[in-house]
């Protein structure tokens, strides 16, 4: 996309290098058929919070996947690599004025795992979940085929499976994504409310109203905060907090803010929302020591892999004579059972603040069974991510457990990038069982990857 050469020209040239690079990555994986070991990617980053054993695995180096390739803003779409990060590519979109429809939060998730995933912004109450902007897919499967996936070809079912299967279908290598214009800034509202209701209705109203973005955050019982965002061509100044300010404070601060397109979609990644806090990197002092540039979630996942090695703070929560159970998790729930989910939440779980993002109903909702939404229903997505620490102890994943049986409950659905402890039968209840393994008998008859109760609960 940056090349001089002519428009026609740059495209032939990016399109040709990835046929090269996908009929390289097809040929070895149709050499390794018969191996035995499972398949895994070999890459840089990840978003998933739940660690994984790892013996025999033979690992696919698609690290070379991350080109954006093109971008139509004649069709608002943006065709890409699997392993782009949002970060490259909000940076390519906007330098034409343009954003991905849903842009997760965390400059290191890619394209491809967001689509494999669930992936969630403050736009999702107009454009739903990234794999609802998703056009066409190339997925890689376990046998060595790509195949081109698009919700009205022969590999339908591929496409519309492909959601939530955590690359035990196929692997994503090029991705075609809705974008929409983005003006230069953003000007937030942050509105407090002492009533949860009183919250929750005015969430509602937002959702039918003109803003671009509608999230939440509810920092304790009886403190929530709406936040309503909307594109200007201009404004009277920008904050930033992308170094000795923090963005989560700022919504106590200040009823009305303006950031740029750019630091507005990267609002959270700076402080990973809250959790940097865990890091010490709140604290000015510590924060001047990590620098501008290594604040964000690039740096904290190094820290939070290499603390899962070694198990230091596990060590200090033994020596302080706590017990400990990481509690990370989003889930959807209707919105109509929101208040009493977070109800719950708050008085079985007690962590805070928490996260609150609508999911609009879209045309394409309930055509994902792996990731079952029902159409016509508003969604809030609740975000929760830290260390439950009690005195007494608990059965390993007590506090998961809770939440899972009071998400199912309500008719919600948990994302499933962090640890899960589902009977089988509940898993196949909630993400599409039966239609899953048809596609796994369809589309890796090998077994060559891994089955996703397998990997997102046994850790296999």
């Amino acid at each position: 996309m940056t090349s001089a050469a002519p428009p026609d020209a740059a495209l032939a040239d990016a399109r040709a290098g990835y046929a090269a690079r996908r009929d390289a990555l097809a040929d070895a994986v149709r050499a390794a058929r018969g191996a035995g070991a499972p398949l895994a990617l070999a890459k840089d980053t990840s978003n998933l919070f739940r660690d994984r054993r790892d013996e025999g695995t033979r690992r696919l180096d698609v690290r070379a996947f991350d080109h954006v390739l093109h971008l139509d803003a004649d069709a608002g779409a943006v065709e890409a690599e699997g392993m782009t990060t949002y970060e490259a590519l909000v940076s390519a979109t906007l330098a034409r004025g343009m954003l991905p429809a849903v842009v997760p939060q965390l400059k290191t998730i890619t394209l491809g795992g967001a689509a494999a995933g669930v992936g969630i912004e403050a736009s999702s109450f107009r454009f739903g979940l990234v794999h609802d902007t998703l056009v066409e897919i190339d997925v890689l499967t376990g046998r060595g085929d790509v195949l081109t996936c698009r919700p009205d070809n022969e590999h339908a079912d591929l496409f519309h499976g492909f959601p939530n299967s955590y690359g035990t279908l196929g692997y994503a290598l090029r991705l075609t994504a809705r974008v929409v214009r983005a003006p230069p800034y953003v000007e937030l509202a942050h509105r407090r409310f002492a009533s949860l209701d009183e919250m929750l209705t005015a969430l509602f109203a937002a959702c039918q109203g003109g803003a671009d973005f509608v999230d939440g955050v509810a920092f304790a019982p009886g403190e929530y905060y709406l936040n309503l965002g909307r594109f200007v061509a201009h404004a009277p100044y920008t904050s930033d907090y992308t170094y000795e300010r923090i963005f989560y404070r700022s919504l106590r601060e200040r009823e009305v803010d303006y950031l740029t397109a750019a630091d507005f979609i990267w609002r959270w990644d700076t402080d990973w929302f809250w959790c940097s806090n865990n890091v010490g990197a709140q604290h000015p002092l510590v924060r001047r020591l990590y620098g501008r540039e290594r604040l964000g979630s690039r740096t904290y996942q190094k820290i939070m892999r290499w603390n899962s090695r070694h198990s230091v703070t596990g060590w200090i929560d033994r020596l302080r004579g706590l017990h400990a159970e990481s509690v990370i998790q989003d889930v959807d729930i209707p919105f109509e059972r929101a208040a009493e989910f977070l109800t719950f939440f708050e008085r079985e779980i007690g962590i805070a603040p928490v996260w609150m993002c609508p999911i609009g109903s879209v045309p394409s909702a309930g055509r994902f069974p792996l990731y079952p939404l029902e159409p016509g229903r508003l969604y809030v997505n609740f975000g929760f991510w830290d260390v439950k620490r009690t005195r007494e102890a608990h059965p390993v994943g007590h506090f998961n457990r809770m939440i899972e049986h009071e998400v199912a409950r309500l008719s919600g659905i948990k994302s499933l990038y962090s640890d899960s402890y589902y009977a089988r039968d509940e898993f196949d209840a909630a993400y599409g069982g039966e239609t899953y393994r048809t596609l796994k008998a369809k589309y890796d008859p090998d077994a060559a990857l891994p089955a996703l109760y397998d990997k997102c609960v046994l850790r296999h």
